[in-house]
This record gives structure tokens, sequence and C-alpha cells, in this order.
């Protein structure tokens, strides 16, 4: 092992419907911005503070044809990638800096019967190779004939 880790898990809100662009050769890339909250009692007024963080999250191939799909803005969704920085210049030649989440993994959080479309996200989505696994969250419960018999208390 290297010993260094680069792991990004974010739960939001999506800011925007996702924006693809196509490559020759099949190969697609999209992104879209996702809102994080965090929020806190000031305790010298009392009040409750909110801030907003925003997050550029890109995703590659069938998961971006996935994502444009069935994400739209305000759906709550789970990701998992990794930070990647990139370095560009300006119109006038300033170095500038974007930080982004290269997502390699995402659950879509929005139930199907809420969110403000009517399409219906599927089940289970097929996994390829790296492209990243979806699902939806769903309840797991066991029946009684399915649980294990063992001697433990819990």
């Amino acid at each position: 092992m290297s010993g260094t880790l680069n792991k990004v898990m974010l739960i939001g809100h999506t800011g925007d419907e996702v924006k693809m662009h196509y490559f020759e050769g099949g190969n697609c890339i999209g992104g879209f911005p996702l809102a994080t909250n965090d929020s806190y009692v000031n305790k010298t007024t009392g009040e409750r503070v909110t801030s907003t963080e925003w997050h550029n999250i890109v995703v590659r191939n069938k998961a971006a044809e996935i994502c444009e799909k069935y994400l739209k803005k305000g759906d709550k969704v789970y990701i998992e990638g990794r930070l990647k920085t990139r370095k560009w210049q300006d119109e006038q030649g300033k170095d500038r800096y974007s930080t982004e989440i290269q997502c390699t993994d995402f659950t879509f959080l929005t139930p199907k019967n809420e969110g403000q479309h009517s399409e219906i996200v599927p089940e289970k989505q097929p996994t390829m190779g790296n492209t990243p696994s979806v699902s939806t969250p769903q309840s797991v419960t066991s029946s009684p004939t399915e649980m294990e018999e063992d001697d433990l208390p819990f």
C-alpha cells in the first residue's frame, strides 16, 4: 500500500441538470454541481447559522449517461469519489485552479415517488468494468427463516 488515501463521500442536492460532453469514439463526461449544508447554533446569539458548500461532480461514460437520464435539479444523491485539482490559465494569463470530485460510485437518494420528475429509476443498474455501481436505497429486512441461528445475545 502506498500509504495515501484520496476519498470523498458526499450526500447533497444537485444544483443543476447534468451537463454532458461527448467525444469521438463514444466516450462521454458529465458534470453537475452538488450542494452540501452545514448548520450550527451561534452560542452568543442563539441563532442557527447554515452554510452551503458547492462541489463540482464529474462522472464518466455509462455512469454519466445514467446520471443524465435520472438525476434532476434538487435531487438528493450520495457520491463517492476522489479529489482532482486542475490548473488552467484565464484570459489574462493568470493561473487558476479548479477542484472537482471525480465520481467512482453513486446512489440516488430521492425516492421515486418524490422529486420533480416522473421518470422511473430502475431498481438495479448493470455494472460494467470500472463503471460505478448504481443502486437506489432499499430497506433490508430478513425473515426469521433467512437468519442463521447462533448463540450470540444480539
